[in-house]
């Protein structure tokens, strides 16, 4: 007894972002919603997507809010995230608005922090749980990931237009089951080792629940959703997936904590050949590279036909290791067992020989 009231004792905590809508049309809120924080914006819009959106966004900002429209290319590296903080010093912005994917959003999230400034995220595809996180991932300027850059407070609030992002390729949205999946798999590592979340703290029950709801989300209406996807239009299944994706995993991971998988995704950055895949497709290879660790044999038999079922890669071969090599899995294995990594929040101890194990299971 004397455990269960100590236990309880601890300081725990969870993080959200400030606000959350989502819906189709969402994006034409952005203006009047930048509009009750600042009278200028800057606006940091994904190359990838800059004409589709950079005239919507004009149409919508004109009259509302003076916004600097940003192209953004390449990595969310140290260089780009100065080069925004420069310009933003020069607008005289009053609010970062990042519309995109999760570099362009991470990129945006990072300068914002450092400017000192309020933030709105936009994100046109649900390919992972950055647009609600506070937290940037750090890459080098080769594709490899460098670190991950902990922020003191998430956006201020995050904009998911599904008519958007049931327009975006399926690959994207079946990128994000990926990560989203990952989510219950790493936070349940973390309550049973006792490892601390993003806050540097054992997660509040709530976080596991959470956790636990992501993956029954996606697992429940991964495959309807995608289908949903192949039409263009959203549906009921888009909208539970999108949430989940996005709200639920960005939740779950903060305030319940990451291991195997996204440690092993970690590593994969390390060779050439993985650079053309997607974070979740990657995050997916280490949801099951993680099950072998965990001795989950059976999950690991589900969640392989699951992850199949809505597109998602299976082996080394379908990420592009097809030439797997006992040199190529030794560096991904040190990259993603490197001292302070998260694979030490498993609830036992991990050394590179299990994950090269494991890796080549995969093969």
């Amino acid at each position: 007894m004397a455990e269960m009231i100590d236990d309880a004792l601890v300081l725990r905590g969870a993080r959200f972002p400030g606000r959350y809508l989502q819906g189709p049309g969402a994006i034409n809120q952005t203006a009047s919603e930048a509009a009750a924080f600042a009278t200028v914006a800057l606006v940091l819009l994904d190359g990838g997507v800059f004409d589709l959106f950079a005239p919507r966004l004009r149409d919508l900002f004109d009259g509302a809010v003076k916004a600097e429209i940003l192209r953004f290319g390449g990595e969310s590296s140290e260089a780009a995230i100065a080069e925004v903080t420069a310009r933003l010093a020069r607008s005289g912005a009053g609010v970062v608005i990042g519309v995109g994917g999760g570099k362009a959003l991470d990129t945006a999230k990072a300068a914002a922090f450092r400017a000192g400034l309020p933030l709105i995220i936009v994100p046109t595809i649900a390919a992972s749980d950055a647009p609600c996180s506070a937290l940037s991932v750090i890459y080098n300027e080769d594709g490899s990931v460098d670190r991950d850059l902990f922020l003191p407070r998430n956006p201020d609030l995050v904009l998911v237009d599904t008519a958007i992002i049931a327009q975006a390729p399926p690959r994207f949205l079946a990128a994000g089951i990926g990560d989203a999946l990952a989510t219950w798999y790493e936070a349940e590592s973390c309550r049973k080792s006792g490892a601390k979340n993003c806050l540097g703290l054992p997660g509040l029950p709530v976080a596991y629940a959470i956790a636990r709801e992501c993956r029954e989300a996606v697992l429940t209406f991964g495959r309807e959703a995608l289908a949903e996807c192949d039409t263009c239009r959203p549906g009921p299944a888009i909208e539970r997936v999108v949430e989940a994706n996005i709200l639920l995993s960005g939740l779950g991971f903060e305030s319940g904590g990451v291991a195997a998988a996204h440690a092993i995704h970690h590593g994969l950055t390390e060779l050439d050949e993985v650079h053309h895949a997607l974070h979740g497709e990657k995050v997916a290879i280490g949801i099951l590279a993680g099950l072998l660790l965990n001795g989950e044999s059976e999950e690991f038999d589900r969640i392989r036909r699951f992850l199949a079922e809505v597109r998602l890669p299976v082996s080394l071969a379908d990420i592009g290791i097809v030439e797997v090599n006992e040199e190529k899995l030794q560096r991904v294995a040190r990259r993603a067992c490197r001292a302070g990594e998260i694979i030490h929040n498993e609830p036992f101890a991990v050394t590179e020989a299990m994950v090269v194990k494991a890796l080549r299971a995969l093969t």
